[in-house]
């Protein structure tokens, strides 16, 4: 007798995105004031000129509540329609129990798998592929991805080389089945020779980053993971209307545009000037601040790239909602 397996969908796709951005805004003069930095010397570096802190009621629960409530909404399903919820994160405050369960439950999903993943600011990346294999495997209908961060929780803010780059946010996406696929198959992988480039040691005041040797691991290793993703979901780079790629560090944002030919027809994600670095968060906050701009549409052939710690990166190409 043989196993029966679940018939799943041909392909899958975004259905909808939500954010929550924290009340606070954190300028680079107000940075200034309590750390030998300024305005011109952030920006020169990062091109970040303001980020978003959390106050102490915009706990990750609450964030990660507030945008998938929103994807739900834009998505048009109902929450008992959705039977997969995947919390990508790497600033948990506690590692058991995870806070995927919680925010399913929030949200009024009924008894759905759950459960969280971190990989580092790849983290979207990787939960979105592991929401669309499911669907496309059958084990799954809908699923809604969160990726939510507090990053101030686990940074020293009297550290000028991390406070002024991570910030805190959420962002979310409802993954649904579709005839025709939405999400291109993942070009993703580690290169965990460089673990120790972004790390959390225990016992220290918080995370500590090789800015210059993520930058160049950053612009001169992850252009072919781009080409990758174009590649095998048979595009060029003269298809892409939208590129998203991770908002840890303007220049790098620069570079890759650069480096993939991408010219002014190309909307290109900038996020991180006024949100900082919100790792996992950073890209689903991009393509919603884009969307509610106008300056990306629904049906816009994206391209987006996750990269951080581990050292972990993903790409993939996907339609937006």
């Amino acid at each position: 007798m043989s196993i029966r397996l679940p018939e799943g969908a041909p392909g899958a796709r975004i259905l909808g995105l939500g954010a929550y951005r924290p009340r606070r805004r954190v300028t680079n003069d107000e940075l200034a004031q309590v750390m030998d930095t300024n305005d011109e010397w952030i920006q020169t570096r990062v091109g970040i000129a303001e980020r978003r802190w959390a106050s102490e009621d915009e706990t990750l629960q609450e964030m990660a509540v507030a945008a998938g409530g929103k994807a739900l909404a834009a998505s048009g399903l109902s929450p008992d329609e959705v039977d997969l919820v995947i919390l990508a994160s790497a600033s948990l405050k506690e590692p058991i129990p995870g806070i995927g369960p919680q925010v399913a439950h929030r949200l009024g999903i009924p008894r759905p798998g759950a459960f969280d993943l971190n990989a580092g600011c790849a983290g979207f990346c990787y939960a979105l592929e592991m929401a669309s294999a499911s669907i496309r495997a059958g084990s799954a209908r809908n699923a809604l991805v969160v990726g939510v961060e507090r990053l101030t929780d686990v940074v020293d803010q009297t550290d000028r080389s991390t406070a002024v780059i991570f910030a805190d946010g959420a962002g979310a996406a409802v993954v649904g089945a579709s005839d025709e696929p939405g999400i291109g198959p993942v070009a993703w992988g580690s290169d965990g020779d460089q673990y120790s480039a972004i790390e959390i040691v225990a016992g220290s005041n918080g995370i500590s980053m090789a800015g210059q040797a993520v930058y160049r691991w950053a612009t001169t290793r992850l252009t072919d993971t781009l080409i990758q993703a174009m590649e095998a979901a048979g595009v060029g780079p003269e298809d892409i209307d939208v590129f998203a790629p991770h908002q840890a560090n303007l220049r790098i944002v620069e570079s890759m545009t650069k480096r993939l030919g991408f010219g002014k027809e190309t909307v290109v994600a900038r996020d991180v000037v006024h949100s900082g670095n919100t790792s996992a968060a950073s890209i689903p906050l991009a393509l919603t601040a884009l969307m509610e701009s106008g300056e990306a549409k629904s049906g816009d052939l994206t391209l987006v790239l996750g990269y951080g710690a581990g050292l972990t990166f993903a790409g993939q190409v996907l339609v937006l909602p």
